[in-house]
């Protein structure tokens, strides 16, 4: 019995399936010949209803012909970015389920769009990798038709060599293909004119330009003679520059082609100083350019339109999938009901089995975790104390550094004291020596010179700088001594700071310009001021501020 419902689904499987390939290919069919026709909404409903029955069986070609076809009718709308959605959900089926041809497809469409953005760069990048695809496929044909679109944004990005690389490439692959050839011979005649090759650029487009009187080959035309108008225009044939782009301008069908041309007849009537003649093209561009942006706001609006509709569109055949689904689900219901039954029975006699082994796990995990808890503490704590050891080390380091830091620079406080008291001493000599010279003082203009060393010498502008210094460096010491003994003299705080800074009492008496003994005694006096009994104390109580 199970084996024969098992032969039984197959077979039913195998006929859905058979059937259900056609409609979809059939209905693709349907979709593409509707966008050829420009019946956007018509083929966008086909499609989508192919999109949907492909994603939900898997069926992958289906599925990306559908997305690349929704994109191409996106892009004709000019709604390019629900266009390259689309192109970027088709490559990412192609990378994964499909090979190279669809993979190289849908990435010459990206490039397509990005060049129709303007951003070059990004287009060439895609035009590339569908080239390098192309080469691994062996499609010379394919190959020849990305290598042109790889020449032509070469050309626009002014890579002239590689230009040329690509498009003698094209030539080679493309040979024999009248209509395809066209392309790779404008590209040529695009490069030999940006290269300054004048006349090979003329001769090419020349010999180009009968081929391109059909009404598909309007925009290459139009190109072709806005190419000639600029040749003639770089060999001062003024005249013969501007019939070529009366000649665009008259045979342009499409509004964003014509301004191409008028812009053409712009630029040469504004260089013959035609002023009216090229307002009026001026006119022209703002006009047709004005229509060009209400086509693509009415494009733009009938694009949202049928999004909105395909909305609807695909919620609705969602609806009908599940009620065909629904019946196929009845059916493989009644198989499932019984496997159900044995497995609950299965499950419930499994369960009381593993409840009583998972208690005991449990039980077993549980005590160990309380273990593994109280290790835990433990190594936080011995954790927190070493954090606690190592900063206070760096407290202590920190401190030691400060302190070293402070007595460096209060050596060079002393040093600059000492030589300022040294200075000073030479300049009194050197006053004094000078004063006695009899000749000197019958000098009026050498004694008001001496005059002024004497009062530069009483100026206490160098001790008001050290004072500073000092400040800064022992962080406000003077200005709390102050605070706490406002009796001092400016010579005691003087005093004080030189002794602050561990001076000898040889070096005080030398800044001071005084004796040894008469320091001592200053030093003393100094610490009953401030309230000690003995003078040997008083650097131990100045290390306490």
């Amino acid at each position: 019995m199970k084996v024969f419902i098992q032969v039984l689904i197959f077979i039913l499987n195998g006929l859905l399936y058979s059937q259900g390939i056609e409609k979809v290919d059939d209905l693709l069919l349907k979709g593409i010949t509707a966008r050829g026709n420009k019946d956007y909404v018509t083929s966008l409903e086909l499609l989508t209803e192919v999109l949907t029955i492909a994603e939900d069986n898997h069926w992958y070609k289906q599925q990306f012909l559908a997305l690349n076809n929704i994109g191409a009718n996106y892009y004709s709308m000019l709604d390019y970015g629900e266009a390259l959605d689309h192109y970027l959900e088709a490559y990412t089926v192609a990378l994964k389920h499909l090979n190279k041809n669809e993979e190289m497809t849908v990435l010459n469409n990206i490039a397509i769009l990005y060049s129709k953005e303007g951003e070059i760069k990004k287009a060439k990048t895609y035009f590339y990798k569908a080239y390098v695809l192309s080469q691994e496929y062996n499609d010379t044909i394919k190959t020849g038709l990305y290598a042109v679109n790889l020449g032509l944004v070469s050309n626009e990005l002014n890579t002239l060599d590689e230009a040329l690389k690509y498009l003698k490439e094209a030539q080679k692959h493309l040979k024999g293909h009248s209509n395809l050839i066209l392309s790779v011979d404008m590209a040529l005649a695009e490069n030999h004119y940006k290269r300054g090759d004048l006349n090979t650029s003329e001769s090419l487009a020349k010999t180009l330009l009968p081929n391109l009187s059909f009404i598909e080959f309007n925009e290459e035309r139009v190109s072709t003679l806005v190419l000639l108008s600029n040749i003639s225009m770089q060999k001062n044939n003024s005249i013969t520059a501007i019939t070529y782009a009366e000649e665009a301008r008259n045979v342009a069908i499409s509004s964003d082609v014509k301004i191409s041309a008028y812009k053409q007849l712009a630029k040469l009537y504004k260089a013959q100083r035609l002023i009216d003649a090229a307002l009026e093209s001026k006119d022209s561009i703002i006009a047709l350019n004005k229509k060009l942006t209400n086509i693509k706001n009415g494009r733009f609006f009938e694009a949202n339109k049928v999004k909105f509709e395909i909305a609807n569109y695909r919620q609705e055949l969602q609806l009908n999938r599940a009620k065909q689904i629904s019946e196929r689900i009845r059916f493989y219901t009644l198989l499932v009901f019984l496997s159900l039954i044995i497995m609950l029975i299965s499950w419930a006699l499994r369960n009381s089995f593993i409840k009583n082994k998972q208690r005991k796990i449990l039980h077993k995990r549980r005590n160990e975790i309380i273990e593994l808890e109280l290790q835990k503490k433990k190594t936080d704590n011995l954790l927190l104390e070493r954090r606690l050891q190592a900063k206070e080390t760096a407290s202590q380091l920190e401190q030691e550094k400060l302190k070293n830091e402070i007595e460096t620079r209060n050596r060079k406080l002393a040093a600059k004291a000492l030589q300022v008291s040294s200075r000073n001493e030479l300049l009194k000599e050197v006053i004094i020596s000078l004063s006695n010279q009899v000749e000197i003082s019958k000098n009026a203009f050498l004694s008001k010179k001496i005059k002024e060393l004497k009062s530069l010498l009483k100026k206490d502008s160098e001790w008001e700088s050290f004072l500073k210094h000092f400040e800064e460096v022992n962080q406000n010491f003077i200005s709390e001594l102050k605070r706490r003994h406002p009796e001092l003299n400016t010579n005691d705080i003087r005093y004080i700071s030189y002794l602050y800074m561990d001076l000898t009492n040889k070096e005080i008496s030398s800044l001071f310009n005084i004796t040894t003994v008469a320091s001592r005694k200053r030093k003393e006096r100094i610490s009953q001021k401030i309230g000690l009994s003995e003078s040997s104390g008083l650097y131990s109580y100045l290390s306490g501020f």
